[in-house]
């Protein structure tokens, strides 16, 4: 197996993996744009359920929150253990 194989390899897992959390990152943050929006504007309509709305929105915000840390997990296991290095040498070994 070439080295230029391996590094091209690693290239474009590096380029995935930036698009894939900039996406998350993206995502993350419409949905506090979104929560946050509809938690004001409840309040703004019915101001007596401020603390039940508070509440709701503070545990969808911590919900939405884990979405980027999961998805930086899977990140760094593409880039540390590159599992894409590992099924080319295995289908090369096996052709």
């Amino acid at each position: 197996m070439t080295p230029d194989i391996i590094a091209t390899i690693y290239a474009y897992t590096a380029v995935g993996v930036g698009v894939i959390l900039a996406a998350a990152g993206l995502g993350s943050a419409i949905g506090w744009g979104l929560i946050c929006a509809k938690t004001i504007e409840g309040i703004a309509r019915q101001p007596e359920l401020r603390p039940q709305l508070m509440t709701n929105m503070f545990i969808f915000a911590g919900l939405m929150e884990s979405f980027p840390f999961i998805i930086l997990a899977f990140a760094m296991w593409f880039v540390l253990a590159n599992p894409f290095v590992g099924a080319l040498s295995a289908a090369l070994g096996a052709g």
